[in-house]
């Protein structure tokens, strides 16, 4: 039987390690990545200069290629109904439709949606217009969260500590035609949660944990994330089970009653409160960075797992590897809010136990610049997480990248 042809929509760090862990499978031929990005040549798979919202282009290529099926990263392509597009020509496809995507596309929706179902979340309200939002902050104490409506890329939440910046906030972060949503603020340790999802069956993936403010001793602005690791440790199985009982169980039986027929990833963004856990966010896919970290501690074959839940089989059990794993992300030195672009990085060298997943970079693998945001993450495997926090900081400190930045303290919660 000749090897699968695989495509992976998306261009980030997240894509660079679901099409790397794609490619390991003995199943697997070719792994092909629209648009990808040029470091992604160094693992073998192939960039694929097409846009990830140029839908037409994408069916055109699958077909041409003969590609078994598509794995969709980013929420933007999901959101704008990639899915119901390539089912409509009659390809296979890995992901929520566009109606089950504003689940993450759309916060009020998802709070209905958790409501409705008796999902544990924060207490919220929603606005259309600034007045409105601006006079709902009285109902809540502070901190409060504000939080765009709509997709945001990780930085559409503000946590405003007194009156004058949550009104700051409010104004920000509105935008004419959409909703604001205004909540509680949540306190507890946060955990990430991915479920893949087959129509009322479901697997759990490894966990992580993520950070998502741009310095140390999470202060700075929100970013897309600056690092992750897996396992937890300091995660009792109690508290897991109740996010099992308490969080998958009713969200899963509330997508099968509202039938949706999910068919992909959910990520559950959770607070594990002082009252249980809660809910702060679904997203409908893979997490940047998380992904970077729990697929290399899954002992499953990803194409396999994938492959089940596509032909609507049964789903192959989640086996996790025992090893630990720790990544930081190297980002452009002003980032989030202003980042460099351009600067020329080093060579990287090879070290035993290191990987590093490319994203935002530009030029060819001999000569490597910056373009922007997050570039790379620099990812260890040890027995334990000390050790695979260890040798990041060692490798990142002799890589010694000007015009570049990282945090410092990825892991420590579970470390220290």
């Amino acid at each position: 039987m000749a090897g699968k042809q695989i495509l992976v929509v998306g261009s980030g760090g997240r894509e660079f390690a679901i099409a790397k862990a794609l490619l390991a499978s003995p199943q697997v031929a070719r792994v092909y990545c629209a648009p990808g990005n040029v470091g992604m040549t160094a693992i073998g798979v192939e960039p694929v200069a097409i846009a990830e919202l140029d839908f037409a282009a994408l069916v055109a290529f699958a077909k041409e290629h003969q590609v078994d099926w598509t794995f969709v990263g980013p929420e933007d392509a999901l959101v704008a109904g990639i899915v119901d597009y390539f089912h409509a020509a009659g390809l296979q496809i890995f992901g929520p439709t566009a109606r089950a995507a504003q689940l993450e596309g759309d916060k009020d929706y998802a709070l209905t949606f958790m409501q409705r179902y008796g999902v544990p979340t924060a207490q919220h309200a929603s606005y259309d217009g600034v007045a409105d939002a601006l006079a709902g902050i009285d109902q809540f104490g502070f901190p409060v969260v504000v939080k765009a409506n709509g997709l945001a890329g990780g930085k559409g939440v503000v946590i405003a500590q007194d009156q004058a910046a949550a009104e700051s906030a409010v104004r920000d972060l509105f935008k004419p035609g959409e909703r604001l949503v205004l909540e509680e603020c949540l306190v507890g340790p946060e955990y990430s949660l991915f479920v893949l999802i087959e129509n009322g069956r479901y697997r759990i993936l490894p966990m992580a944990q993520d950070h998502k403010r741009a310095l140390d001793g999470d202060r700075g602005p929100n970013t897309g994330g600056m690092g992750a690791y897996s396992p937890l440790p300091q995660l009792a199985a109690a508290d897991y089970q109740r996010m099992v009982d308490e969080v998958v169980e009713p969200t899963v039986k509330g997508l099968v009653a509202g039938e949706y027929h999910y068919h992909g990833i959910l990520y559950i963004g959770l607070m594990l409160t002082a009252t249980g856990p809660k809910v702060i966010e679904y997203n409908v896919r893979l997490g940047d960075p998380e992904t970077q970290v729990i697929l290399p501690r899954l002992a499953t074959d990803l194409f396999e797992l994938v492959d089940a839940c596509l032909a609507d089989a049964d789903l192959p059990a989640v086996t996790e590897k025992e090893e630990a794993v720790l990544g930081v992300v190297l980002a452009a030195k002003g980032y989030p809010q202003a980042p460099v672009k351009g600067q020329p990085l080093k060579p990287l060298p090879a070290a035993p136990g290191i990987a590093v997943d490319y994203a935002n970079v530009a030029g060819d693998l001999d000569h490597l610049t910056g373009a922007g945001g997050r570039l790379l993450m620099v990812i260890a495997t040890a027995k334990k997480l000390a050790d695979a926090q260890r040798m990041v900081y060692d490798y990142l400190e002799e890589l010694n990248e000007p015009n570049c930045q990282y945090r410092h303290d990825i892991g420590d919660r579970a470390v220290k």
